[in-house]
């Protein structure tokens, strides 16, 4: 039976569902209509581009809730309140390693030079974001930056690990070693 969805938003979150089950090659029209209940005609309207269509505006509407909740914080707020956000953004996003980076999963498969661009930029933006809040918040330029590729890194692999192993723990545990390891680096507020 078909679901009624009344909103594009609706259906960019049915679909991207499904292309981070299956992956963009693997997600074909007849597996998303079986899986998110909306009608070929629905989808259509929704997405005129069809299943590349539907791929674009999934990887925009992820970066925007990025933009928003992580990359902005972290490039204009206090640092230390931006990357404790951070962490609460990341883990509620993919909640607690439950959900996988579609980003990171387009990256990993033959989709990657299909969307390179808007892949390269999110990860390059999460990097400079980060490292440029370390850099405010007293680490010196260089730790930042390695610093922060490794942060996004272990954040990408933990997801990996936590799906292969279906232990989301290993996710939590892993942000919290990083989140420690972030702490540390960080020298200490004064008041």
């Amino acid at each position: 039976m078909a679901r009624t969805v009344f909103e594009k938003s609706d259906a960019i979150t049915l679909v991207a569902e499904v292309f981070r089950e299956l992956g963009f090659e693997g997600a074909s029209l007849y597996e998303i209509t079986e899986r998110t209940g909306l009608s070929k005609g629905s989808l259509y309207h929704f997405f005129p581009g069809g299943k590349e269509g539907m791929a674009v505006e999934i990887l925009s509407h992820i970066e925007q809730w990025f933009v928003t909740e992580v990359f902005e914080p972290l490039e204009h707020d206090e640092p230390q309140a931006a990357i404790a956000r951070m962490w609460e953004a990341v883990d509620a996003y993919f909640r607690s390693g439950r959900r996988v980076c579609l980003l990171g999963a387009f990256a990993l498969d033959e989709t990657r030079d299909r969307f390179r661009k808007p892949i390269e930029l999110y990860f390059k933006r999460w990097i400079e974001a980060l490292a440029g809040a370390l850099v405010r918040g007293g680490v010196e330029k260089e730790a930042a930056r390695g610093l922060a590729e490794e942060i996004v890194g272990a954040i990408q692999g933990a997801l990996t690990v936590s799906r292969a192993l279906k232990d989301e723990a290993v996710f939590g545990r892993t942000l919290m070693r990083l989140r420690a390891r972030t702490d540390a680096a960080l020298p200490r507020r004064r008041h």
